[in-house]
């Protein structure tokens, strides 16, 4: 990133310097060849008519003492070039071929600049053709020194190439800078990544990482890994309560088949044992339909065969039910059912599950002389389940999570730890809630509500 950075930075450094430049050279370098070109010019057209037909000694003589200047040097050449006169003194047969020089043997004035042979002095010079009747007799030359032009545009080109460098060192020093700034949180994402990639889901997680899109995306990782901590920790009270639930009851059918598989079994024994591997049985199922429905609200596949219906008639068909279980456990169930009907779409077999589930519940943890109430009336535009008891309660602590997947609490439970959890995502996928109230050594009380079906209601009303 960093080299990308600099590398782009720098062509487009070269690229304006360049063209800062070429304007600084044309400037400076132009501007001194156009006013050597406007004096050769002027200086001609006062004095070429004088000079046109002189000879090549006055005309000498008559440039070095009209013509001559302090701040140039004027030459006097033949159309060839040959040297004829130098104002510096020099006036040996050296030819002179520089652009300047050639245009003007052609008949043009033409400025140029550069190094003259003889001194290697940086100059700039101009020259024009002298015609007498329309041919060239002779060609005049002025030119001075670029000592001072080559000393300014030498302090320019210097500070621009130290804007250059202080510009690219700044930029590389930013390009550094945010490269640093989006690499280090890239590096944590990556080795949180790795380390949630060898199941460490604790070190994966990580605090707020700003509002730009890696801050956004490290707040995603760390909700991954919390959901991923969640449900590892999930699955691992899964395999532990599924395991200790399924080991229990498959312990008593093993240990009575192979008692009753003994010929001393007595007829006591084997109607013992029948009895206990079928009650065993059929926790076994219970909770392998437990284990189903789990699955089916993890995965969201769970269908409900919704219909519109009385919740009277589920709540009076598992009441009747679980009445056989009073002599069993010397527990009373009472049930008040709201006279008008309850219309509520819902299904019937999912609603008798989690009555049936609520009422067992209250069953196991309510003693002898104890009682379980059952009622379903109207409060509003809800259809109101209660399921109450007056046994041992749920201790506060505990009460929070009873609903939560696998929570057992201090209690010593039998079964898988889900009853409650299926039952309240199967009353809130009717629409409804669940409320659950419990006190130590007073009771508990769940409460369903559920939306009823006001228009039919009413609609029924008007016949």
């Amino acid at each position: 990133m960093v080299f990308s950075y600099l590398l782009l930075i720098m062509l487009t450094v070269i690229v304006i310097g360049g063209m800062f430049l070429t304007l600084i050279l044309n400037y400076y370098y132009g501007s001194a060849s156009s006013a050597m070109k406007q004096r050769v010019v002027t200086s001609m057209s006062l004095h070429a008519r004088s000079m046109q037909w002189m000879g090549l000694n006055e005309r000498a003589s008559y440039m070095l003492q009209n013509m001559a200047e302090s701040n140039a040097r004027i030459q006097l050449l033949q159309p060839d070039g040959r040297m004829i006169m130098d104002s510096d003194g020099f006036s040996d047969s050296r030819t002179i071929r520089t652009p300047d020089v050639v245009n003007a043997a052609e008949g043009d004035s033409a400025a140029w600049y550069g190094n003259d042979d003889a001194t290697g002095e940086s100059i700039v010079a101009a020259s024009a053709p002298l015609l007498r009747e329309g041919r060239i007799i002779s060609i005049v030359r002025y030119s001075a020194s670029l000592k001072e032009v080559d000393k300014m545009v030498s302090l320019l080109v210097r500070f621009t190439l130290i804007a250059a460098a202080a510009v690219i060192l700044l930029f590389l020093m930013l390009s550094m800078w945010m490269a640093n700034r989006i690499v280090r949180p890239l590096r944590d994402l990556t080795r949180r990544a790795r380390h949630m990639a060898d199941g460490d889901w604790e070190r994966g997680m990580s605090g707020s990482g700003g509002r730009d899109e890696i801050g956004q995306l490290s707040d995603t990782l760390h909700t991954l890994a919390v959901e991923l901590n969640k449900r590892e920790k999930l699955k691992n009270d899964f395999i532990s309560s599924v395991s200790h639930e399924l080991r229990t009851p498959l312990t008593a059918i093993k240990g009575w088949s192979e008692t009753l598989a003994s010929p001393e079994s007595r007829q006591e024994e084997v109607q013992e044992g029948l009895g206990i591997i079928s009650r065993e049985t059929e926790r076994l199922t219970g909770l392998v339909e437990d284990l189903l429905d789990f699955s089916k609200l993890s995965s969201g596949s769970m269908d409900l065969h919704l219909e519109e219906l009385d919740l009277n008639l589920p709540v009076r068909e598992c009441v009747t039910q679980q009445m056989v279980r009073q002599e069993e456990t010397s527990v009373r169930l009472l049930s008040f059912l709201e006279p008008e009907p309850l219309l509520v779409m819902g299904d019937p077999n999912r609603l008798r599950q989690v009555l049936i589930n609520l009422i067992d519940n209250a069953f196991k943890f309510t003693p002898e002389g104890g009682a379980v109430r059952v009622s379903a009336s109207r409060e509003g535009h809800h259809a109101v389940l209660i399921v109450a008891d007056n046994g041992v309660g749920i201790a506060p602590e505990d009460l929070p999570h009873v609903t939560e997947k696998f929570y057992k609490g201090g209690l010593s439970r039998s079964g898988s730890g889900l009853g409650l959890a299926i039952c309240k995502e199967i009353v809130e996928l009717h629409g409804g809630s669940l409320q659950l109230d419990s006190e130590p050594g007073v009771g508990t009380t769940v409460m369903l509500r559920f939306p009823v079906l006001l228009q039919h209601q009413e609609e029924g009303e008007s016949f």
